[in-house]
C-alpha cells in the first residue's frame, strides 16, 4: 500500500501533536515531518517533498499563506491543506489565491482531516462550508468575463472535463465517468486549460464559478 506522505505545520505543540496522534490511526497516511513555524515548514517541504502539507495560517516568522506560496513555487506537486481557526473571508480568499487545495476550520475538522488529506492527495478539493460560501459569494460578485464566446473554443468533451475538474473529480474518476482512459482525460485537461489560459486547478474552479458552470 502506497502511503500518503504528510507534513504537519502548526505553531501550537498541543495541536500539532494531537493531529499527529490522530493521523497515526490511519495506515494509509504517513506523517513524515512536523513543523512549528512557516520557515520550518518551507524547509521541511523542500527536504521531504510531502504529498500533502497540512498548514496553519497563523504561524510565526512566515505565516501559513506565504509558506504555501513558497512551497508550491518550489514543489507544485505538493498539495496544501489549510487547517485554520480563521473564518474571515480575507484569509479564505488569500489562501485560495495562494493555491491551497483545501481550507478547513480547526474546530470542525476532527475525524474529517484524514478524509480531507486523501481527497486533496487525489487532486480533489476540500472546503469547509463557510469557506465554500465565502468563495462563492466573492466570485459570483465578479463580473463575468467579457470574452463570452471563449467556451466555444472547447470541444463538448473538453467542456465536460472542465466541469468535472472544477467539481473536484480526479482524472481517474473522470475517466470512469466518461468511459475513457486517464491519459485521454489528462489530454483534454491540458488542452482546455491552454485554450482558456488557466494554469492550475484553482484557476479552473474560479473560471467555472464565474461562468456559472458549477455550484459548490
Amino acid at each position: 500500500m502506497t502511503k500518503i506522505r504528510v507534513l504537519l505545520a502548526d505553531d501550537h505543540a498541543v495541536v500539532r501533536d494531537g493531529l499527529h496522534a490522530l493521523l497515526l490511526e490511519h495506515r494509509d497516511i504517513d506523517v513524515v515531518a512536523l513543523a512549528s513555524d512557516g520557515l520550518e515548514a518551507i524547509r521541511l517541504a523542500q527536504e521531504f517533498k510531502p504529498d500533502v502539507a497540512v498548514i496553519d495560517v497563523g504561524m510565526p516568522h512566515v505565516n501559513g499563506i506565504e509558506a504555501t506560496r513558497r512551497i508550491l513555487k518550489a514543489h507544485p506537486e505538493t498539495r496544501v491543506l489549510v487547517l485554520s481557526q480563521y473564518e474571515q473571508k480575507e484569509y479564505v480568499l488569500e489562501a485560495i489565491d495562494a493555491g491551497v487545495a483545501g481550507y478547513l476550520i480547526k474546530r470542525d475538522a476532527g475525524a474529517d482531516l484524514a478524509d480531507a488529506i486523501r481527497a486533496v492527495a487525489q487532486w480533489g478539493a476540500v472546503l469547509h462550508p463557510l469557506a465554500a460560501r465565502t468563495l462563492i459569494d466573492a466570485y459570483m460578485r465578479c463580473e463575468r468575463r467579457e470574452t463570452g464566446d471563449d467556451l466555444e473554443h472547447l470541444t463538448d468533451r473538453e467542456r465536460e472535463v472542465l466541469i468535472l475538474v472544477a467539481e473536484g473529480y480526479t482524472n481517474q474518476q473522470i475517466a470512469e465517468l466518461l468511459h475513457v482512459s486517464p491519459k485521454t482525460v489528462d489530454g483534454h485537461r491540458t488542452n482546455l486549460m491552454a485554450k482558456l489560459d488557466l494554469h492550475n486547478r484553482t484557476d479552473v474552479v474560479k473560471y467555472a464559478l464565474k461562468r456559472q458552470l458549477i455550484e459548490l
